[in-house]
């Protein structure tokens, strides 16, 4: 099929790739250029707007950072909406608030074009991997047209209803993933303030009730020092934001959340907006006045 892709992050560039290897021909369009350069050597075609990549394409993805990212790119200066023709589908991988996605699916249907939110979860290595979670809300049909392209790109493909159903699914999933790096930090302190070696308490934990994605796969990298991003802490913080207006206008309390929202921004005023959401560990560092020791 002729695709679109258009932002080329952490893990947008990897669904892109996956897309590609995956027989498609695919007009990629990012805001900076060492990725776009990247895949354009791998055989995708650049494109210089986002109009351009709707004119080329049948089904376009978005994996953009923020509501107001998405919106510009589908109804600003060159946007998408004006290179959209009748029957083309809009697959929105990125994280936006789930009455965005519905007016976004409201507005491009009086075009004859099918919005799908589709955001995802498995971080970059998920991405890489092409072992995504997708969680997909829209038209039924329109999931199914799109279902062996979101198959070339994740591993776990549930449509969870209509328009903004995918991101009341990426919303509730962020509150577990918050909760998890946050209680897994205050374990590792914990244990090596008490004097006992983190990485054995983690062995031990490990084969209980308390196993879960997070300590199988992040507290490795902590215990090798590296704190680099699979899912930036900025991210994690834009979307607990989002968690907490979504509980807002359903009237939820959503006390936790709240709690994690502050211990992440603490983290981005400790100068740590770029790393990992799992080295929120270095709050509880400064809070505890102890570093985590690696293993010997």
């Amino acid at each position: 099929m002729q695709l679109g892709y258009i932002g080329l992050g952490l893990m947008g560039k990897s669904m892109a790739r996956n897309l590609m290897k995956a027989g498609h021909s695919v007009t990629i369009h990012n805001r900076s250029r060492a990725a776009v350069d990247e895949l354009v050597l791998e055989g995708a075609r650049e494109a210089g707007t986002p109009f351009e990549v709707a004119q080329s394409s049948e089904v376009v993805f978005l994996s953009l950072p923020d509501t107001p990212d998405v919106e510009a790119v589908i109804f600003g200066t060159q946007g998408l909406r004006g290179g959209f023709r009748p029957g083309t589908i809009l697959v929105d991988n990125s994280t936006i608030q789930p009455a965005a996605s519905r007016r976004i699916a409201t507005l491009l249907s009086a075009d004859g074009v099918t919005a799908l939110d589709a955001p995802v979860s498995g971080g970059d290595i998920g991405a890489r991997e092409g072992t995504l979670a997708i969680m997909v809300g829209g038209p039924r049909p329109a999931f199914e047209a799109v279902l062996p392209l979101l198959q070339a790109i994740g591993k776990t493909i549930t449509h969870v209803g209509e328009s903004g159903a995918g991101q009341v699914a990426k919303a509730c999933n962020q509150i577990m993933a918050a909760a998890q790096m946050v209680a897994m930090a205050e374990l590792l302190i914990l244990a090596q303030k008490s004097g006992v070696e983190p990485s054995r308490v983690v062995e031990a934990i490990r084969g209980g009730a308390a196993q879960c994605w997070t300590l199988d796969v992040k507290s490795p990298r902590l215990f090798a020092g590296n704190r680099q991003p699979g899912f930036k802490a900025h991210m994690m913080h834009k979307d607990l934001g989002i968690i907490l207006e979504t509980g807002r206008v359903y009237g939820v309390p959503l006390p936790m959340s709240a709690v994690n929202l502050q211990l992440y921004e603490a983290m981005l005023q400790m100068g740590m907006p770029g790393l990992d959401n799992s080295a929120v560990i270095g709050v509880y560092e400064a809070l505890a006045g102890v570093q985590l020791a690696l293993p010997a």
